[in-house]
């Protein structure tokens, strides 16, 4: 499948571009190629198609993270292969000019140092769940290979993957011989808590109910990661059985979430009023139920 360059299908030289700058751009492309004003041109069709094409992953930040991996890929190969084509037509261009002008010395690949690119550094950073699903901006500090700590800054999207890393361009080491420098590679690690726990876009949480709750039935209040929900607990509800609330978990991207997933822990008290005490013992001597013969 032959690749699309939607960076320069939307006019756009650099993917270190605003989702604002991404619209603006889409705006500008779709009107010069907008049908109304090309009227039977069939290349204007299948442009605006691709720009539609361009603008619906590149507003996304989630497609968009994935698209520039490809893109950056896809760029380094262009150059590589240029690069290639310019020595292979340095060398036909030297043979000609000997042919005429007699043999002139070709300077050799060993006595001229070709540019080397940085080394690439990789590291790791954890944050909460809460950072995750917000979005947050961070600063992290690392010793340099000279020996001196470095402080960067970095924004952590809304809804970044566990594992996912994070690229910042000319933050490795340094190149050789006028080559640029490596890119820092920060992968994002997410930490559970007491309160959530992250399982790819659910989250996970107790929801702790006293036997009688568990017994009667009851409605409650369960806290997602960003706003309370109001449930129904069915009677006869078992200590490890899983109430799912739909799209109150993880972001997902285009505004989709993930389900938030409350596990039931039945909760006995570790102290009982006389009273209490009483209506077990009650209840120990009128009811037939005994999940041992089950």
């Amino acid at each position: 499948m032959k690749f699309k360059d939607y960076y320069k299908i939307l006019d756009i030289e650099t993917s270190r571009v605003t989702i604002d700058e991404i619209k603006s751009a889409y705006r500008a492309a779709a009107k010069k190629y907008h049908p109304d004003l090309n009227v039977g041109d069939k290349l204007a069709e299948e442009r605006i198609k691709d720009i539609n094409e361009a603008y619906k992953i590149l507003s996304n930040p989630s497609t968009k993270r994935k698209y520039d991996r490809t893109w950056n890929s896809n760029r380094s190969r262009t150059r590589q292969a240029a690069e290639r084509q310019k020595r292979s037509s340095g060398n036909v261009f030297n043979e000609f000019f000997n042919m005429f002008f007699g043999n002139i010395k070709e300077v050799s690949r060993k006595e001229t140092k070709e540019p080397i690119k940085g080394e690439n550094v990789e590291t790791e950073i954890n944050i909460s769940i809460e950072d995750g699903f917000y979005g947050k901006s961070k600063k992290i500090s690392l010793r340099t290979t000279d020996g001196n700590m470095k402080s960067f800054s970095i924004d952590i999207p809304a809804g970044i993957r566990n594992g996912e890393k994070i690229r910042l361009i000319g933050q490795g080491k340094k190149g050789k011989d006028g080559g640029k420098n490596g890119d820092l590679f920060i992968k994002v690690n997410i930490d559970n808590n007491e309160k959530f726990k992250l399982n790819g876009y659910d989250i996970y949480t107790n929801l702790l109910l006293t036997p009688w709750e568990a017994a009667l039935g009851t409605k409650m209040k369960v806290t997602s990661i960003d706003e309370e929900n109001q449930i129904i607990i069915p009677k006869g509800t078992q200590s490890g059985d899983k109430i799912t609330i739909k799209e109150k978990g993880y972001r997902i991207g285009n505004g989709a979430r993930g389900n938030l997933i409350a596990e039931v822990k039945i909760m006995v008290p570790e102290e009982l009023t006389e009273k209490e005490q009483n209506i077990f013992e009650e209840l120990n001597k009128i009811s037939k139920f005994n999940p041992r013969k089950a």
